[in-house]
């Protein structure tokens, strides 16, 4: 991406399979975890949750077998593309450039049910996008 080249799914998927095992492992010593990243389709919050089992492809050693799942919840941030562009020109040295945007927005399939989510607005200010956030923990 810093090179101005959207990923795809060949790119992600061990990263995702990598990150579900940091949170199953994070989780299993009773750790709570918050996680930020763009999971921007169904498939990468499924390998988060489930691991290689989500996957199309198996991304673990070979011979393991069923590993466990995470509960997870997905905020799903929601903006318009002119307003989370204006934001992003507004950033300085991020790893992402601006024009790859367009790409996050083709990619981006929205949660729907019976994923475990919530839906904030970007629009709104950052210590009510926290509350709402810590309401639905709680």
């Amino acid at each position: 991406m810093g090179k101005g080249i959207p990923l795809n799914d060949e790119d992600r998927i061990p990263w995702l399979c990598n990150l579900h095992d940091i949170l199953l492992r994070d989780v299993a010593t009773g750790q709570q975890v918050v996680l930020a990243c763009s999971a921007l389709k169904k498939m990468y919050r499924d390998i988060l949750i489930k691991g290689k089992d989500g996957a199309p492809q198996k991304c673990a050693e070979p011979g393991k077998e069923g590993l466990a799942e995470v509960k997870l919840l997905v905020v799903h941030l929601s903006g318009s593309f002119e307003v989370i562009s204006e934001r992003l020109h507004q950033r300085k040295g991020h790893f992402m450039p601006p024009e790859l945007l367009q790409s996050q927005f083709d990619t981006l399939e929205p949660p729907s049910a019976p994923e475990n989510f919530i839906q904030i607005s970007v629009d709104k200010n950052l210590s009510d996008i926290i509350a709402t956030i810590l309401k639905v923990l709680k």
